[in-house]
């Protein structure tokens, strides 16, 4: 067993995008193997680092080349975590309990790129990535920016707004909100917000039905009550996937607003 985010390996991959190298990585994370995927440019630079934290569990919502290589094409070394059990990755994913420590050594792979600039790394997430990057922004000091995409923060209103998930969430976690508190209890991140130091951006739809916007507003909430810096796009009309090419102009606005934190 080596050290938490420790590279085991790592194998080229084809890229969508001719000025972005991808790689599949194989890492350390608390005593397992997990993959992710690493984009970097082919130009020599130094460029600021992001861990994109996924959506969904198992092999929905899975990391998709093409979106990591748009990300890295704004300027950016980015790294996406597959988590654990997934892609032939060890152990199980349990949505935000013990795989929360993938995002948290994803960092750690970030930083082991050669054009990566260590004193500039930003967490953006999706949807259920949206509970690991605010449990990785709780866990570690050296983050730049942190953006939540659509993102779950509160996981008792997913397993109550999410009837088609309580199956599957009650698998993963042990069981349900009332049968089994402690699980839910071990995953309410909201409860640490004192302990998030970076910016963070909220982007929502309004009239999302995956994550609702409810949790884009508990989470500026409870922010916004431990003074924290905050800032919010929302999106009236939009659902929780934006169509293109406005989806294409987020991202290109994120990687400027990630780029002007200091």
């Amino acid at each position: 067993m080596k050290a938490s985010g420790t590279i085991e390996n790592r194998r080229l991959m084809p890229s969508p995008n001719p000025s972005i190298r991808l790689e599949e990585i194989l890492y350390w994370s608390n005593g397992i193997k997990v993959k992710g995927l690493l984009a970097e440019p082919i130009a020599n630079g130094v460029y600021d680092g992001i861990v994109y934290l996924r959506g969904g569990i198992q092999s929905v919502g899975m990391v998709r080349p093409a979106r990591i290589a748009q990300i890295a094409a704004e300027g950016f070394v980015v790294f996406a975590p597959y988590y654990r059990g997934n892609r032939g990755g060890q152990g199980r994913d349990t949505f935000s309990g013990e795989d929360r420590l993938d995002a948290v050594y994803a960092v750690d792979v970030l930083k082991q790129s050669r054009l990566v600039n260590r004193q500039r790394l930003h967490l953006l997430s999706f949807s259920r990535g949206g509970i690991m990057a605010l449990w990785v922004a709780v866990l570690r000091s050296d983050l730049t920016s942190i953006v939540q995409w659509a993102g779950v923060s509160d996981i008792v209103l997913t397993y109550k707004e999410r009837k088609d998930m309580r199956r599957m969430m009650k698998r993963v976690i042990g069981g349900s909100t009332n049968s089994y508190p402690n699980g839910y209890r071990e995953r309410n991140v909201l409860q640490r917000m004192n302990d998030i130091h970076a910016p963070v951006l909220i982007i929502h739809g309004m009239q999302d039905q995956h994550v609702s916007f409810a949790h884009a507003k508990i989470l500026e909430a409870a922010l916004v009550s431990e003074h924290k810096h905050v800032e919010t796009w929302y999106y009236p009309t939009f659902h929780h996937y934006i169509p293109q090419p406005i989806n294409r102009e987020l991202v290109s606005d994120i990687g400027k607003w990630m780029k002007a934190k200091k």
